[in-house]
């Protein structure tokens, strides 16, 4: 008697465990291979900020605006940087001035050098005859290398004042390369989400003044259970379905699977406390199929997540791609 109650009992739970797996696997209609997690679009976020300090001039969009790459989507007031770019022109044509009187005294020099060796050969061949004291020859000889040194010098000055212009230049090409980042561009083409600063508001160097979203990189986070979340593999064929349009099913694929448990303050041991682990698992939309609905991209919407845990295993015919159109 007592064998068939164990017998019994052993029946019951193997069939309350093969329930759970089928109330699990089954209860939406996914056969075996497929997973499935509910969650929210979203989309990745770009915060515009400023490289340097300043006053606001002027704000160009407004919150939902769409921008193009690239597109001027701030201005900061470049009253001061614009002087500082004129000063720096300004000490170009000086240090131009100073290589040209710089040349000119190259010339100068040369011109001395040139008499002090005729002068000097004038004394060596008078002194050869006995008509030049040796005290003669050598102040000539001396004047010489005096007048050599001084053109050695002046090739020097040459070289600073041909330096210093390239110092002034590269100032001026910095300057003007800050005076760019003075008129603030969207890095990428996107959605306006949040004015972060007005016009006439002051902003630190890092500032934040625009936040955009990235309308190519959309996104939905679910959680799966261990036993489906260890059996995807990146880059796994995944279909979305938002509560809004449940007549349409989006194609994505798995980008990221947490490499820790979420929902669990610590690690457990036994195998049915590790079935129950949660693990956050990224489903981006691929940005090929985003062209063309960039206008009706929206941040926030419910739905689901169908991911496919075994490859090759084909789409139930509920799940495929039926995509909306795109002028809707």
């Amino acid at each position: 008697m007592l064998g068939y109650r164990t017998f019994f009992i052993a029946i019951l739970l193997a069939a309350l465990a093969g329930g759970g797996y089928w109330y699990t696997h089954q209860e939406n209609g996914l056969p075996d291979g497929f997973a499935r997690g509910n969650g929210r679009l979203e989309t990745e976020r770009v915060d515009i900020a400023s490289k340097f300090s300043g006053r606001i001039s002027e704000l160009l969009v407004t919150e939902g605006e769409m921008v193009a790459a690239g597109q001027v989507v701030a201005r900061l007031d470049a009253t001061e940087i614009t002087a500082q770019l004129r000063e720096a022109e300004a000490a170009v044509v000086q240090a131009q001035e100073a290589l040209n009187e710089a040349l000119a005294l190259q010339s100068q020099r040369e011109s001395e050098l040139v008499l002090a060796d005729q002068e000097m050969h004038r004394a060596e061949t008078l002194g050869e005859k006995g008509f030049a004291s040796g005290e003669t020859l050598d102040r000539r000889r001396s004047e010489r290398a005096t007048a050599a040194a001084a053109l050695a010098s002046a090739k020097a000055g040459i070289a600073r004042a041909r330096a210093a212009i390239e110092a002034r230049k590269a100032t001026v090409e910095r300057i003007k390369a800050d005076l760019t980042e003075f008129e603030i561009a969207a890095p990428i083409a996107g959605r306006v989400q949040y004015r972060l600063a007005e016009p006439g508001e002051i902003v630190s160097a890092g500032g934040k003044i625009v936040t955009m979203l990235d309308l190519k990189r959309v996104y939905m986070t679910i959680y799966l259970p261990t036993r489906d979340a260890g059996r995807i593999a990146y880059g796994a064929e995944a279909r979305l379905i938002f509560d809004a349009a449940p007549q349409y099913v989006i194609p994505a694929r798995v980008t990221f699977v947490a490499a820790e448990a979420q929902f669990t303050p610590r690690y457990v041991e036994t195998e049915s406390e590790r079935d129950k682990l949660m693990f956050r698992v990224k489903v981006s939309i691929p940005a090929e199929i985003l062209d063309g609905y960039e206008r009706i991209v929206k941040g926030g919407l419910p739905g689901i997540a169908v991911v496919r845990t075994v490859e090759d295993l084909p789409w139930p015919d509920e799940y495929a791609v039926n995509l909306p159109p795109r002028d809707a």
